[in-house]
């Protein structure tokens, strides 16, 4: 690590550090809360996959058809596990406006495909390999889809750059470490076998599939099978993250209450015990047990009991308003402040004519 990294880690340790912890407990306790609530997401995405019908495309119609025994296919949603092979919207369209497929070519490799890095796409649909014409498919609708796509590499080139100084911090708040310029181009290539987890309806006649916001997959690699083992092993890791982060916040910040408590009541008793030795010494000084007896002008009579001569300046703001008597009694307050400012104090200094 370079010093102006070692720097930026120290600083960072000092502040989780400080208030004896209390920030990195509740750190800690922020991390434990975001688990438990991605666990519960993921429980419920793992009971809505194991629920849902794993089919191929020609099965779409029998599974959408309602429970009631009628002909007529269902137009409601229903939750579904395709699997098939992708191909574009034009090949089964029909259209002689259609002949020239309408697909996406890359630049680098020319391979063709539906998707481009995520930004160009075409309409797409799910076919069964080996059937043409293809009579029974799937339009896969990904309007509002934001879930990750199992995109292929088609090309990559990595061009090294120096880290900064900054490489640290950059990599520490999330960024990836920019090790280097990466140029590469990611397709969904024409005849890909995918499954489609999502929605899926009935729309004049044709099934389409939308994607589902509460699951983590909507086009993916896996089977159901894998989708499951995947969701539990997730599942799994967020209960006991939270679990575990929940304990060390719970740990860090009952630490810095008990130790934070404790100084209180040493500071307290340190006051007191003060307080006492000043009362003994006050006890013994003729000149404060004189004062009562002696004729005090009006402007050096302390402010709260007005009987007796000011002897006592209040720390850190220098007021010399009170008797030492009354000066204590002050200090004794929880919250003690100056009755003329009202500015917090800490102490008393007693003050001797010359």
């Amino acid at each position: 690590m370079s010093i102006h990294e070692q720097t930026a880690a120290a600083i960072l340790a000092q502040g989780a550090l400080a208030a004896d912890g209390v920030f990195l407990g509740l750190a800690l306790a922020y991390v434990a809360v975001r688990s438990i609530i991605k666990f519960t997401d993921a429980s419920s995405a793992l009971r809505k996959v194991k629920d849902s019908p794993s089919v191929r495309v020609s099965d779409l119609r029998s599974v959408l058809s309602p429970s009631d025994g009628s002909d007529t296919p269902s137009e409601e949603g229903k939750l579904v596990i395709v699997r098939g092979f992708v191909e574009a919207k034009s090949a089964v369209d029909g259209n002689w406006k259609h002949l020239r497929p309408n697909v996406l070519v890359s630049h680098e490799s020319g391979d063709r495909g539906v998707i481009i890095r995520r930004t160009q796409t075409v309409p797409f649909i799910l076919v069964e390999s080996g059937k043409w014409p293809q009579n029974d498919y799937l339009i896969v609708n990904m309007d509002g889809s934001r879930h990750p796509l199992p995109l292929v590499t088609v090309f990559h080139q990595l061009q090294p750059i120096t880290p900064s100084p900054y490489t640290f911090l950059q990599a520490l708040f999330g960024h990836d470490y920019p090790v280097g310029l990466l140029d590469e181009e990611k397709i969904l290539p024409l005849g890909k076998d995918i499954s489609a987890v999502g929605i899926c309806s009935l729309r004049d006649g044709v099934a389409e599939i939308k994607s589902c916001n509460d699951l983590p997959y909507f086009l993916s690699d896996m089977t159901k099978d894998q989708m499951v083992v995947d969701i539990a092993l997730r599942t799994k890791i967020l209960f006991w993250s939270g679990i575990v982060f929940g304990a060390l916040s719970i740990g860090i910040l009952g630490f810095a209450a008990v130790r934070n408590w404790n100084r209180w009541k040493a500071r307290r008793q340190q006051r007191q015990a003060q307080q006492q030795n000043n009362l003994a010494r006050e006890d013994a000084d003729p000149e404060i047990a004189a004062e009562g007896t002696e004729e005090i002008p009006d402007g050096e009579l302390c402010v709260i009991c007005l009987t007796r001569r000011r002897r006592s300046a209040f720390i850190p703001c220098g007021h010399l308003v009170c008797c030492q008597r009354c000066a204590l009694s002050v200090e004794r307050d929880l919250a003690p402040k100056c009755p003329v400012c009202r500015q917090s104090i800490r102490t008393s200094v007693r003050i001797y004519d010359s």
